[in-house]
């Protein structure tokens, strides 16, 4: 039995409901065609000038939109999803569309970069199976346009604000569904306890980055018997359960200060890093202020540590803070949390390629 080879536009955009099938052919000749030329302008991607035409002319539709697009592909990596074995891992992250020349689009877009530059903030979902790294597609993309803010925005204000732009993290994991084999994992922009507690109610794993010295009770037994502490202060602390050896490459990155100052410029060197691991269980107290819509409840979680033992001179020692609703009661357990988390760089480099469906839809404006 010979079965159909599908293309990726048939793959991805087959089931996209357009309002009519030759629209959906269209999209599906132009996704391929993309493919062929992934770089470059709408010009060099599609070589030939009807194609080019035929494109403007099928993103001019009121039926094309960034979710009717994106809602094909979105189907055809739950399908995968559910054909994986084992957990998967969902990346989120978010990037920058810049369509400052696109003029037509002027109303829609808001201020990115440097303030200069005007376009979206594209909130990804990629999932990724965990062992062998492969990237099985978006489970969501949200566009976010920054909205312009009155100076004198009172936090009680700022919480109740739909565009804060805390709230893409959730409306990022909004249409997943709450099962175990689903792991969220997250950098530090993840971490407020707003969306901690949403992850810790949701159904699924998570790892986020932690960003904060939150304050914390140690263990997760009753609140009353637990000693108060800090969450970096007390990982700190915590004793080495094991270690392994890390390749780390490379790496020339600009450093903002945290308060004032020159920007400066950080050279990693490329080296065999020996890195350690600690852990612990903890409930992370609810911030005196709140900044987002959130309870009053502690959240328990795992706070695992990871460093890098005696680096080089000159050279700033690698660290994270993870927190993770996986229990952590041995090195292996410490060590399979972390290697989720180490898969999070993948979706750093499938920013440019994972935005394909809101630029098939942007770009043509």
């Amino acid at each position: 039995m010979n079965s159909k080879f599908e293309s990726f536009g048939e793959k991805n955009f087959g089931n996209a409901k357009l309002g009519d099938a030759r629209r959906t052919r269209r999209l599906v000749k132009t996704a391929d065609l993309m493919c062929r030329r992934p770089g470059g302008t709408l010009p060099q991607k599609l070589h030939n000038p009807k194609d080019l035409r035929a494109f403007y002319r099928l993103m001019n539709r009121e039926e094309v939109t960034h979710e009717a697009i994106l809602a094909s592909h979105r189907e055809a990596t739950w399908e995968k999803i559910e054909q994986t074995k084992g957990p998967v891992l969902v990346l989120h992250d978010a990037t920058e569309l810049d369509f400052t020349t696109h003029r037509s689009l002027k109303d829609d877009l808001g201020q990115i970069g440097n303030g200069n530059q005007r376009g979206y903030i594209a909130q990804n979902s990629l999932a990724v199976h965990p062992k062998t790294r492969q990237v099985l597609g978006l489970c969501n993309q949200v566009l976010h346009h920054r909205a312009t803010v009155p100076d004198n925005e009172t936090i009680a204000q700022k919480r109740q604000r739909e565009s804060r732009e805390s709230l893409l993290w959730l409306r990022g994991v909004d249409p997943l569904t709450q099962s175990k084999k689903l792991i969220d994992v997250c950098d530090q922009g993840a971490d407020t306890f707003e969306f901690l507690e949403h992850e810790v109610n949701s159904g699924r794993r998570f790892v986020i980055r932690a960003a904060y010295d939150r304050g914390i009770v140690i263990g997760h037994d009753d609140m009353s018997r637990g000693q108060s502490s800090h969450l970096r202060t007390y990982a700190s602390e915590l004793p080495e359960e094991g270690h392994w050896s890390l390749s780390v490459t490379s790496k020339v990155s600009m450093k903002s200060p945290k308060k004032k100052g020159k920007i400066k410029k950080v050279t990693r060197v490329k080296r065999e890093a020996n890195m350690a691991v600690s852990f612990a269980a903890v409930q992370i107290k609810p911030p005196r202020k709140k900044n987002g819509n959130h309870g009053n409840a502690p959240l328990k979680a795992w706070v695992i540590r990871v460093w890098e033992v005696n680096p080089p001179k000159g050279q700033e020692r690698l660290e994270w803070f993870l927190l993770t609703n996986e229990p952590v009661l041995s090195f292996e357990d410490a060590y399979r949390v972390v290697g989720w988390y180490e898969c999070r760089w993948i979706i750093e480099v499938y920013q440019p390629d994972c935005t394909s469906s809101a630029r098939l839809y942007q770009l043509a404006a």
